[in-house]
C-alpha cells in the first residue's frame, strides 16, 4: 500500500485521552482541533519548567540524494521502538511545507509503517500555522509599503528593503517582481519578491522563541531596511507591526500534538528552511517534550552538514541543551550514489560503489564524533535491493569509524523493526559518555566562526568573498559578532556544488552574501547558487493528488 492508504487505515486514538493516558496532561490544558489533533497550552508548558530534562536523541543524515535516506521515517521509527521496549518516549517533528508537498519532495509525515497521522492533515492545512506565519510576515510588508505611501517619516531607502513576502507555493515566477506599479494611487514602485514561508526570518523566530514576550521581542527586532541620507537601519519595532504580528501568531506559537501509528505522542511544530535558518522544529516543542518524557527523538533538516551542525550551534545554544546521541540515517541506495552510481542503477549490487560513497558518511560520523564529542549510531534504512555482501559492507565499514550499524526495517515493520536500533542508542548513551563541545567560540569573529565551519565540517581549505561580502561582514562584525553564523549552501553537496558527491576536500566556500536576522539573532551566510523560492517540476506533484465523492484523498505521499 501506499503511505496515505497506509494511513488511511490507520486506528487512531482521540488526542485528548491519549495525552492524558501517556503524558498525564489534562483535557483543559489543549486546545483540541477535530478529534486526532490539538495544541497544548503554553501555561501548562511552563508549569514543567521544574521537571528534569529527559535524554535528547538528534536523528540526522548523509548527504541527500535523489535515492532517498528517510529520516523523518526513521525517527518516527525509532520513537515508536523506544515506546516498544518500555521508555517513555516523545518525537518532534518539523510541520511540512505545502510548496514541496506539491513539488518534487511530497510530504514529510514519515513513510511505510513509521508514520504520524492524521497524515493528510498534517501535510496540507493541519492547524494553520504556516498561514498565521504567513499573515504575520505579509502583514509587515504591508505596512512597510504603507509607510512609504503616507509620507516615509522613518526616511527608508526603497532601493534597499530588506524585507519580501512570502507564500506556501514553490513559484518561480514570484522570484523577483515590482511592486507599486499602476499610478500614484497604488504607492511608489519599486523592487520585491516572495520566498516560501519556511524561508521567512518569522518562521525562524517562531521556532526559537520560548514565550510570547521573546515572540514579541524577536519581532520588533526585524530588520526590515536602512535610511536613504545615513545607511542607519530599520527594524519592525519602529513601524509599531511587531504587537499585531505578535497577536497573529498567539496560537501559531503553540506546539500540535498527535500520533504516530502506533498512538505514540508526537509534537509537530514549526518548519525553518534548512538553509536559509536552522532547519528545525519549535524550541518551545523540544523544551516541552523533554520535560514530558524520558527519551525525545527529534530531526534536523538536510544533512548532517547542515541540520545537524545548526542545531547544535543555534538551538542547542539558545535552549541551553546538548544531545546526548546522534542517529546519522544512510541508505546503501544513497552510498552507492555518492560512489557514482547513476539513478537507474543503484538497485543493482555495487560494493565497490558502496565503499567509494561510504566516504560521505564517514566524514559525517567524524563530525558528529570528534568536532562534536558525540556518541553515533548510524541507522541503515533497509530497501528489499540491498544484498547480504553490501550491508555486510556497510557494517564493516561503520564500525571501523568507531561506531555501530544497525539494519532497520521500520518502513515495512513499524517499531518492531527498529527495535534493535533503539537498543544501541540507548547502549551508546550509556557506555560512551559524551565529550560534547560546539564548534567555535560564541563571540569569535563571524569570518573566524564561517570558517571553522567550512574547515571543520565541510573539509574546505578556506573560505573566500568578494569585496561587497567582506564589506557586509566587517559592517556586521561589531554588532553581531556574538550571534552564530547560518550557512546557506547546496544541501548535496560538503562543497557549495552540488554535483561534487562523496566528501570532497581542499575546496574553498565562496562567500557570496551576508543578511543578518536580527530578530532571529543569526547571521546567515549564502554560499553558490542558493534559492529561498523553488519552483515546480516539469511534472509536479500536484497533478497526481485528487480526492472522490467521499472527501478520500490520494495521492498524497
Amino acid at each position: 500500500m501506499s503511505d496515505i492508504e497506509i494511513a488511511q487505515q490507520a486506528r487512531v486514538e482521540p488526542i485528548v485521552g491519549l495525552a492524558e493516558q501517556k503524558l498525564g496532561i489534562a483535557s483543559k490544558y489543549l486546545d483540541p482541533y477535530g478529534h486526532f489533533k490539538a495544541k497544548l497550552s503554553l501555561n501548562f508548558i511552563e508549569s514543567l519548567k521544574e521537571n528534569p530534562n529527559g535524554k535528547l536523541i538528534l536523528v540526522t543524515a548523509i548527504s541527500p540524494t535523489p535515492a532517498g535516506e528517510g529520516k523523518t521515517t526513521t525517527t518516527v521509527g525509532l520513537g515508536d521502538a523506544l515506546n516498544r521496549i518500555g521508555k517513555k518516549t516523545m518525537i518532534c517533528l518539523r510541520e511540512p511545507a505545502l510548496g514541496p508537498c506539491f513539488g518534487v519532495k511530497g510530504g514529510a509525515a514519515g513513510g511505510g509503517y513509521a508514520q504520524v497521522v492524521p497524515m493528510e492533515d498534517i501535510n496540507l492545512h493541519f492547524t494553520g500555522d504556516f498561514h498565521a506565519i504567513s499573515a504575520a510576515h505579509n502583514l509587515l510588508s504591508a505596512m512597510i509599503d504603507n509607510h512609504i505611501y503616507h509620507g516615509n517619516a522613518l526616511d527608508l531607502d526603497v532601493r534597499h528593503i530588506q524585507w519580501k513576502r512570502v507564500i506556501d507555493m514553490n513559484d518561480r515566477a514570484l522570484r523577483g517582481m515590482v511592486v507599486g506599479m499602476g499610478g500614484t494611487g497604488n504607492g511608489f514602485p519599486r523592487e520585491d519578491g516572495f520566498d516560501i514561508i519556511a524561508a521567512s526570518e518569522v518562521m525562524a523566530i517562531l521556532c526559537l522563541s520560548c514565550s510570547l514576550t521573546e515572540l514579541r521581542e524577536r519581532l520588533g527586532n526585524i530588520l526590515v531596511g536602512y535610511t536613504r541620507n545615513d545607511n542607519k537601519p530599520v527594524f519592525a519595532r519602529e513601524l509599531n507591526a511587531h504587537g499585531a504580528m505578535t497577536v497573529l501568531l498567539k496560537e501559531a506559537l503553540k506546539p500540535n500534538l498527535v500520533q504516530t501509528l502506533e498512538n505514540n505522542p508526537v509534537f509537530v511544530h514549526g518548519g525553518p528552511f534548512a538553509n536559509i535558518a536552522h532547519g528545525c522544529n519549535s524550541v518551545i516543542a523540544t523544551s516541552a517534550a523533554l520535560k514530558l518524557a524520558d527519551y525525545v527523538v527529534t530531526e534536523a533538516g538536510f544533512g548532517a552538514d547542515l541540520g545537524a551542525e545548526k542545531f547544535i550551534n543555534i538551538k542547542c545554544r539558545k535552549l541551553g541543551i546538548q544531545p546526548d546521541a546522534v542517529v546519522i540515517v544512510a541508505t546503501v541506495r544513497a552510498l552507492k550514489f555518492h560512489g557514482g552510481v547513476a539513478d537507474e542503477a543503484l538497485q543493482q549490487s555495487n560494493p565497490a560503489a558502496l565503499e567509494a560513497g561510504f566516504v560521505n558518511l564517514a566524514r559525517h560520523l567524524h563530525n558528529m564524533q570528534t568536532e562534536f564529542g558525540l556518541p553515533c549510531v548510524v541507522a541503515i534504512n533497509h530497501f528489499t535491493s540491498d544484498t547480504d555482501d553490501e550491508i555486510a559492507l556497510l557494517k564493516t565499514k561503520v564500525e571501523q569509524s568507531g561506531a555501530m550499524a544497525v539494519v532497520c526495517r521500520h518502513w515495512a515493520e513499524g517499531g518492531k523493526g527498529a527495535e534493535e536500533l533503539a537498543r544501541q542508542v540507548i547502549f551508546a548513551m550509556e557506555t560512551r559518555p559524551s565529550n560534547f563541545h560546539f564548534l567555535y567560540d560564541q563571540h569569535a569573529p563571524l569570518w573566524d566562526k564561517i570558517k571553522a565551519v567550512a574547515t571543520k565540517i565541510y573539509g574546505a581549505t578556506d573560505i573566500t568573498a568578494d569585496i561587497k561580502a567582506r564589506q557586509q561582514l566587517a559592517e556586521l562584525s561589531d554588532e553581531y559578532s556574538h550571534f552564530p553564523v547560518c550557512i546557506a549552501k547546496t544541501q548535496y553537496s560538503f562543497s557549495s556544488d552540488p554535483i561534487l558527491r562523496g566528501a570532497p576536500s581542499g575546496h574553498i566556500l565562496p562567500i557570496r552574501e551576508v543578511r543578518p536576522s536580527h530578530g532571529a539573532e543569526f547571521v546567515v551566510v549564502i554560499c553558490g547558487n542558493m534559492m529561498t523560492m523553488p519552483g515546480l517540476p516539469r511534472i509536479p506533484a500536484a497533478e497526481r493528488i485528487d480526492i472522490d465523492e467521499h472527501g478520500r484523498i490520494s495521492g498524497l505521499f
